[in-house]
């Protein structure tokens, strides 16, 4: 059984940074990708980011691309979302993921492990 726990959340002015971190249980971490996900009030999942088992690719949606970084380090068990000039549409529950396959995918549907999501609220 794998268990992930996110941690990191909270509330930031618009224009601001957050840091999210997972960590996950088990001995397999190293073997699988990870992804970031997020729920925004009345909306959908959303992809955010993922990143292969190895971190030497990673994946990022439209909304985050080019301000959202995404990085594991595997010897700790954990995968990190560095959010960066973070807008009021980047409010969402944020959830970490483990992907059923070595590369990064943006599928959720390949992912079959979830955290219980950590709040992110910008204010404008």
């Amino acid at each position: 059984q794998v268990q992930l726990v996110e941690s990191g959340g909270g509330l930031v002015q618009a224009g601001g940074s957050l840091r999210l971190s997972c960590a996950a249980s088990g001995r397999t971490f190293r073997s699988y990708a990870m992804g970031w996900f997020r729920q925004a009030p009345g909306k959908e999942r959303e992809f955010a980011a993922a990143i292969s088992r190895s971190g030497g690719n990673t994946l990022y949606g439209d909304s985050v691309k080019g301000r959202f970084t995404i990085s594991r380090d595997n010897a700790k068990n954990t995968v990190d979302l560095q959010m960066n000039s973070l807008k009021p549409e980047d409010t969402a529950v944020y959830y970490c993921a483990r992907s059923t396959e070595a590369i990064a995918t943006m599928t959720e549907l390949a992912y079959d492990y979830w955290g219980q999501g950590t709040q992110v609220t910008v204010s404008s």
